[in-house]
């Protein structure tokens, strides 16, 4: 065990100097190490919908990045306040900490983690803790602690413990040899990054060894459904190759120029945060016996750098938009799906997006401070 606390010890330092908001909120199998841990051959797992009157007790770990902090907001709204708790192991701005529960929990320490679920009742547990593709690229060993040995350690105690378990998949688990145009559910998959070969992994852990009682979204960085590049107003923007579509939208607010490290035709699949965590939600309280997989794709809208600029230059019409192509970060967005077939989550459980591009934009520079900017585009 001193191998995984000098692991944690070091994804703590990592994480709190990177501010890369990945936090504990867009490897092979064999080099894995065996848990000595045992689950109990006949642990049974929940699938079923909470009423009003019983709400889940849900942890995030994770908790910090944009999507943890998105979805701790819609979750208190739905089952109380007291009902959700965010975790990290990065001390929350004073806003996170005062709108809800916030603990400290370490992924890589499996004690601490089963104390905090038998302690505080968990019944859902959304594991959004990670090294993001950038961040997991720059220290592999590290992404490889906590992208993979962190998920054992969360497989473990969800399945000790009865729990209701989302974990997101990404875009990055496609590869240049899994179809592009559109990308179905079930495909040739291999990522040429680690934190895409861990988010396969964990796709075929829920398929092998625990099918009934996890899911996992595609389609967007940073997490199952498999999800596409996410676009948010809550956070800025994290370190993961898509975040142009976020960062442009500041540099246009504050200066009106915008240098891209992707072509300007480089054509990823993107989602609006408030779709994402509305997937995220629909698909933990979808009835099992709609559901016919425990991966699926989910999907928005895609578009170039060069169709997002068009549609920012709407509303600041001085925006400069020139390019300066990171050859490495070009060459993994080339690897990546196109655009994403969700028709599997439509038809199963009724998936639907609310933001197209052009709604995008109006609400990002809505929620930016730019009100006089969209007037006069209106």
């Amino acid at each position: 065990m001193p191998i995984v606390r000098n692991l944690g010890r070091a994804a703590s330092q990592l994480l709190q100097s990177s501010g890369c908001g990945c936090g504990v909120s867009l490897v092979p199998v064999r080099a894995i190490g065996v848990s000595p841990r045992q689950v109990a051959s006949d642990a049974s797992f929940h699938s079923v919908t909470f009423s009003e009157s019983d709400h889940p007790r849900v942890l995030i770990t994770g908790g910090l990045g944009q999507l943890g902090v998105g979805l701790a907001k819609l979750l208190r709204k739905r089952f109380g306040k007291n009902n959700v708790i965010l975790s990290d192991i990065r001390k929350p701005a004073d806003n996170v900490f005062y709108s809800g529960p916030f603990i400290f929990a370490d992924i890589l320490d499996y004690k601490n983690l089963r104390e905090i679920v038998v302690n505080n009742r968990i019944t859902w547990l959304f594991h959004y803790s990670a090294l993001l593709s950038a961040v997991g690229e720059a220290n592999v060993p590290l992404a490889r602690a906590v992208n993979i040995t962190g998920l054992h350690n969360v497989l473990d105690i969800a399945a000790e413990h009865n729990l209701r378990l989302f974990v997101p998949s990404t875009i990055g688990a496609f590869g240049p040899t899994s179809p592009r145009d559109p990308t179905p559910d079930l495909c040739i998959q291999r990522p040429r990054t680690i934190y895409g070969v861990s988010k396969v992994h964990a796709e075929l852990m829920g398929e092998v060894r625990i099918f009934h009682f996890i899911n996992f979204l595609k389609g967007l960085v940073g997490q199952g459904l498999e999800q596409p590049g996410i676009v948010s107003d809550y956070t800025h923007p994290l370190s993961s190759f898509p975040d142009y579509a976020v960062q442009i939208f500041h540099d246009a607010i504050k200066t009106g120029k915008f240098k891209c490290y992707l072509r300007p035709d480089t054509r990823l699949p993107m989602m609006y945060i408030d779709d994402c965590l509305k997937a995220t939600l629909e698909i933990m309280e979808a009835p099992a016996e709609s559901l016919t997989m425990r991966t699926y794709n989910i999907s928005a809208m895609s578009f170039t750098p060069e169709e997002l600029a068009q549609e920012v230059q709407k509303y600041v019409p001085e925006l400069q938009m020139t390019y300066n192509v990171d050859q490495v970060r070009q060459a993994i967005a080339d690897s990546w799906p196109m655009n994403f077939d969700d028709s599997n989550a439509r038809r199963d459980w009724g998936w639907k997006h609310d933001y197209d591009l052009p709604e995008l934009v109006t609400t990002m520079f809505s929620y930016l401070g730019s009100d006089s900017r969209i007037a006069q585009a209106n």
